[in-house]
């Protein structure tokens, strides 16, 4: 069994899944991986956490990826975005399919993404609620620009020219300047999509599930996110459910079945320290609540 570190991914872990010829970047800030079928290359079959941000775009070829419980196929030109915290996991993919595969990936510490030349926390909050939608397909047009930005950060970040690490700030700052602005477009197409659903609704789902992945771990009361909210916790369940079909307790419980589903297969810690990581009171009380989620004791699960 791997233990906790393979859970929650640097990009030196990140490196460890893919061969040599496949990556390049600078040190523990930023690595591009251009991935191509290889039967030594093991998808990230089990959730987990990149601490910092991913790109991914689909050249070519199907796979199915999970961002924060929910399922997405990712098809040819197809491109996600995910920012720490979102809790990741790529589906096994079928062998014929493996062969015509084609993805690049970039992924940035949290420190190179804040030194880009761009206000991305304000981004992110403001015009790209990835929560709601982290895959966009691209246009032809966009699709060109995109390819032509990657090209060019492969090529830097390969050469030995000088100021290479200024010269790679400045090409991912313009790149995700341009995917800023597909995730606007796509934002937008939505709002127009879902108008039915009132924008006060939908901005607090959005902060209620970054509040949600920030402290499921210690708190599962609605009250203390309502609190975060400033707002009553009845009224709180009522946006969430008018907002997401689902009620505030079922997402809070969903993200923290799965923290424990995680740690209960894929660390060597004991079920009394998952008990004390995740907040319950006692064991008895962490082993109903995840049976009568899951049909399964944590013992069972594990054993699995």
């Amino acid at each position: 069994m791997e233990n906790l570190s393979t859970y929650n991914f640097s990009i030196s872990r990140l490196k460890e899944y893919f061969p040599a010829a496949s990556r390049t970047g600078i040190g523990e800030d930023l690595c591009l991986l251009n991935v191509r079928f290889d039967e030594n290359i093991h998808p990230l079959e089990h959730p987990f956490r990149f601490d910092g941000v991913l790109l991914l775009y689909c050249i070519k070829g199907n796979m199915r990826m999970s961002i924060n419980l929910n399922e997405y196929d990712i098809t040819d030109n197809s491109l996600i975005l995910c920012t720490p915290q979102n809790i990741l996991k790529v589906a096994d993919i079928p062998y014929p399919e493996k062969e015509s595969l084609h993805y690049v990936v970039i992924a940035m510490s949290q420190k190179f993404a804040s030194e880009l030349r761009l206000d991305f926390k304000r981004i992110i909050s403001e015009g790209m609620p990835l929560a709601e939608a982290p895959v966009a397909t691209l246009s032809e047009e966009a699709k060109e620009m995109v390819a032509r930005y990657l090209e060019l950060v492969a090529g830097v970040s390969k050469s030995d020219m000088k100021l290479k690490d200024e010269a790679l700030r400045s090409l991912m700052s313009s790149l995700f300047c341009i995917v800023a602005g597909i995730w606007m477009e796509k934002m937008d197409e939505l709002k127009v999509a879902s108008a039915q659903t009132t924008t006060r609704s939908r901005m607090i789902f959005e902060h209620f599930i970054r509040l949600v992945s920030e402290y499921h771990t210690r708190h599962r009361n609605v009250g203390f996110y309502a609190d975060k909210l400033c707002l009553t916790p009845k009224y709180l369940s009522k946006l969430i459910k008018t907002a997401s079909g689902k009620s505030a307790p079922e997402w809070i419980d969903s993200y923290v079945i799965l923290e424990a589903k995680n740690l209960l297969k894929y660390s060597d810690i004991t079920i009394k320290e998952i008990v004390y990581r995740l907040n319950f009171p006692n064991q008895s009380v962490f082993y109903k609540f995840f049976k009568a989620r899951t049909g399964m004791t944590p013992s069972e699960y594990r054993n699995s």
